[in-house]
């Protein structure tokens, strides 16, 4: 018990921390808060949830008009996915440009949880069975089919038939109640590879010197942005909940008619954005998986003086640049396949790889 007290205290109260670290570095514990709301809401909801393309939707009804409370319960968990990716953006791209991709296993271990959310996300996106959850789950599994030689049993493999059926709903419902589970186990090895050398700083120094202990000083600021986000995100619950939800998912999914305009979730339009400005299928679904993958290469083309962008002008107007890209790319993601939103999405990807090849030469040119 005692040795238990003493691996929280060094995590929570006494864990040595950068005396100047800012409010931008809030946002890790303020995934955690979102974490554990998309869990307690999603057990609540899988009490009243049925799998099967039958009932599923009519399950969400029933939730949302006879179960106490359940309208709050499944706005909570559907707005609470947009609240996690979006502060998991502020993170990722604090990390960016902070300089904390030097710390190659914290990096590393962040890029897979990141990945793990946005499986988790699809998944859970599918459940509703409405009309785009359906048509979203058919389109994106089928890009597996660009695959050599094993794309089409993949697919089939992946629905369990011949089309996106019963089996496929099923199987998503298992995956999406048990990845947040081996989420958390991967958070706990992200910050134990954070509390190994401590966090970064806004000076992007290696000081080992002027640190404080975490409480009170930073708990009392991690206080302060999750009253912040609570407000934000209460205000969003009670007053547009339905706000960042497709009016085609409000509609029963239907095989036999397709929704003029197939679209993902907010948060994966950038990189849906990318997909749609390949022509070839294959290379399409490379760029999507690269969109993501590329931000692992940071750690080994970045070799920094100071770690942070702060300390170089060009890089801090590079990564305003790649900012901009990123919003772009996400309202482009939204738009019909049509010109002149075609030559846009073209132009703005190859801007958003750019970034990724430009910074090292630049950084070498610049030290």
């Amino acid at each position: 018990m005692k040795k238990n007290f003493k691996i929280i205290n060094n995590f929570l109260i006494n864990l040595p921390t950068p005396s100047n670290i800012s409010y931008w570095w809030n946002f890790g514990s303020i995934l955690g808060v979102c974490l554990l709301i998309q869990l307690i809401s999603g057990i609540f909801l899988s009490m009243h949830y049925t799998p099967s393309i039958n009932n599923a939707f009519y399950s969400l009804i029933h939730i949302t008009r006879d179960v106490n409370f359940g309208w709050m319960t499944r706005v909570i968990h559907a707005n609470g996915a947009s609240m996690f990716f979006f502060f998991m953006f502020i993170h990722t791209g604090r990390g960016i440009y902070y300089g904390s991709f030097l710390k190659k296993k914290v990096w590393i271990s962040g890029t897979l949880i990141m990945l793990t959310l946005m499986a988790t996300a699809f998944l859970g996106y599918v459940l509703p069975w409405g009309q785009m959850s359906f048509w979203g789950a058919t389109v994106i599994t089928n890009l597996l089919s660009a695959i050599p030689y094993l794309g089409n049993t993949l697919v089939s493999w992946i629905w369990g038939g011949f089309s996106v059926e019963n089996p496929t709903l099923n199987r998503f419902f298992s995956f999406h109640f048990i990845l947040p589970f081996i989420l958390c186990l991967m958070i706990m090895f992200h910050l134990i590879f954070l509390h190994e050398k401590g966090s970064s700083n806004p000076l992007g120094l290696k000081n080992k010197i002027d640190k404080i202990s975490f409480h009170p000083y930073f708990t009392i600021k991690d206080l302060y942005g999750f009253m912040l986000v609570f407000i934000m995100f209460l205000f969003i619950n009670f007053k547009t909940p339905f706000l960042l939800n497709d009016p085609e998912n409000f509609t029963p999914a239907n095989p036999m008619v397709t929704p003029p305009h197939i679209q993902p979730e907010w948060y994966f339009l950038f990189a849906y954005a990318i997909l749609r400005s390949i022509p070839n299928k294959l290379g399409g679904v490379l760029a999507l998986f690269m969109s993501i993958i590329i931000i692992l290469t940071l750690p080994f083309t970045m070799n920094l003086k100071f770690k942070s962008s702060s300390m170089y002008l060009v890089k801090k107007m590079l990564f305003l640049i790649f900012c901009s890209t990123f919003m772009l790319l996400t309202w482009i993601g939204a738009k019909p396949v049509e010109p002149p939103f075609i030559l846009i999405g073209q132009i703005l990807t190859v801007i958003y790889f750019s970034y990724f090849l430009v910074n090292p030469f630049l950084y070498k040119i610049t030290k």
